[in-house]
């Protein structure tokens, strides 16, 4: 590999690790969240917001974050990120309360925006041949981050549960879910570190009228005949768009446009809307209402992790050969028949409190208000949650959800892993990288980063309110249909994405400006 395409790779590779601590952020709850219920007695609302808090302080971050990195520049915007991760995981970790953690997981929710200013960076240091797979980098982190977290989890889920004196000291079985949450801390101090380290977008520099610098930067990055002709094809693009005044919002949303911010909505909005962040971020309670206990749950949810990590590699092998439209259109098939599978093995099951159940709970519980249930065959979730409300009472319920859950439920938990391991599979291979590096190329220079911001605003807003309902969906819909609506989402991006995606793969941001805004 030659000594500038090193370092492309190099600079890429760092700037991407934020996508790692995002993935830890978003997936380290999933462990979480069930010890925070029980410790703090939360509703299905509040144990919504524990979860969703970040994506809704992501939402003010996907105004401003973007925008921003064009006025103080790419690797300033990039730094405060990362310092707001780093803050975030302290605060997360000693939150002495249930309102005290939801503020902690909003302040690292601003640092979301480094979603968008990755794309952004890579992208514009990029070489048209290998944008797809150097974009596609930040999504590998973050499922990286995802299994990371996952894995932490379940190792100190096992740590917790063993007598070592050491284990106490440290107060892993007291406060595992607090050990969870700082593990981000780690990976957030070494990438503030490493950030100061690159250099600024070469891109935004020229836009800046700062092409010296610029031309520094390329010379290490490709040869001086092609930063050249980089620095002269940023200019021309820069100085037609801008003639009639300065770029903004009018501009952004002119008919010109319009084809563009179509595009970039579709693939936003279906990447959310099909659920993939419920699954992340919930993959363990999922597990957990399967029946298969809460140690099989977290044991399952390292599979989400390890299949999100493996497909994602393919996606990076075949985005610049296949192309993006291929991976979008045949991975939202994926996703459609996926959650289809896992939707009818939640409608297979069936819910029984017979004499072995019974016999069961009494070792952990008075089962004496139950007993009106014995032999009583419920066809779903909701029935059987709302009579055993009925006779427990609320908190009781709340205090033993889990145990009841796993005690009365006949169905195959086999078919709903497969379902959740196939649909994210799927994500993994289509809406999850190619989203970013789609975004990061439809749009015009100097209106990247509005561009991402109103369209990151979106996708934002859509991935806290699906994290934020989907316990209220499991209470009222019931499991199975929770996932049989995700689906029908799905078939509606499948329809949109088919019938108005474009290719834009092998061909360089200035031509791909040329063909969005002329279409």
């Amino acid at each position: 590999m030659p000594f500038s395409t090193r370092n492309i790779f190099l600079i890429a590779i760092v700037v991407s690790l934020g996508g790692f601590i995002f993935g830890f952020d978003a997936s380290v709850i999933s462990g979480v969240v069930g010890y925070v219920s029980q410790e703090y007695g939360l509703d299905v609302w509040q144990q919504g917001l524990v979860v969703s808090a970040p994506s809704l302080a992501a939402i003010l971050a996907s105004l401003t974050v973007a925008p921003l990195s064009d006025v103080v520049g790419r690797k300033r915007m990039l730094i405060t990120v990362a310092i707001l991760y780093l803050a975030s995981g302290v605060a997360s970790t000693l939150a002495p309360g249930y309102l005290t953690l939801v503020l902690a997981r909003a302040l690292g929710g601003l640092a979301f925006g480094s979603l968008m200013i990755t794309p952004i960076y890579v992208a514009e240091i990029a070489p048209a041949r290998m944008r797809g797979r150097l974009v596609s980098i930040g999504q590998m982190n973050i499922v990286v981050g995802l299994s990371a977290a996952y894995f932490s989890n379940y190792l100190l889920v096992a740590l917790s549960g063993r007598s070592e004196p050491w284990i106490a000291r440290l107060g892993l079985n007291a406060h595992t879910w607090r050990w969870m949450l700082g593990m981000e801390i780690i990976p957030a101090a070494i990438w503030v570190a490493l950030l100061f380290l690159v250099p600024e977008s070469p891109r935004w520099l020229i836009v800046k009228n700062r092409a010296e610098e610029a031309r520094r930067i390329l010379h290490r990055m490709v040869t001086p005949a092609e930063a050249e002709a980089q620095i002269a094809d940023v200019r021309l693009t820069v100085a037609e768009l801008q003639e009639p005044g300065q770029a903004g919002l009018r501009e952004l949303f002119s008919r010109k446009m319009w084809f563009a911010l179509f595009i970039g909505l579709i693939v936003a909005v279906a990447q959310q809307i099909t659920g993939i962040n419920a699954v992340f971020f919930f993959a363990t309670t999922i597990f957990e209402k399967s029946g298969v206990g809460r140690d099989a749950a977290f044991a399952q949810a390292v599979w989400v992790g390890l299949i999100n990590v493996g497909f994602t590699l393919v996606a990076m092998t075949l985005i610049d050969r296949l192309g993006r439209r291929p991976l979008l259109v045949g991975g939202l098939a994926g996703v459609v028949l996926s959650l289809s599978v896992a939707a009818y093995g939640f409608h297979q099951a069936r819910y029984v409190l017979d004499e072995p159940a019974l016999a069961a709970l009494s070792a952990k519980m008075d089962i004496a208000k139950l007993l009106p249930l014995r032999d009583r065959v419920f066809e779903n979730n909701t029935a059987f949650k709302r009579e055993a409300i009925a006779r427990l009472g609320p908190d009781a319920f709340k205090l033993n959800e889990d145990r009841l859950v796993q005690a009365a439920i006949h169905m195959n938990p086999y078919v709903v892993l497969a379902g959740i391991l196939g649909f994210v599979a799927s994500f993994a291979v289509s809406l999850g990288p190619v989203m970013w590096v789609v975004l990061s190329e439809i749009f015009p220079n100097h209106l990247r980063g509005l561009a991402m911001a109103a369209i990151g605003f979106i996708n934002a807003g859509v991935s806290f309110l699906v994290q934020f309902l989907f316990p209220w969906e499991l209470a009222t819909l019931g499991n199975a249909g929770t996932f049989l609506l995700y689906a029908l989402f799905g078939v509606a991006g499948l329809v949109l994405v088919y019938r108005y995606m474009p290719e834009t793969k092998g061909r360089t941001l200035e031509q791909l400006e040329h063909q969005m805004m002329s279409h």
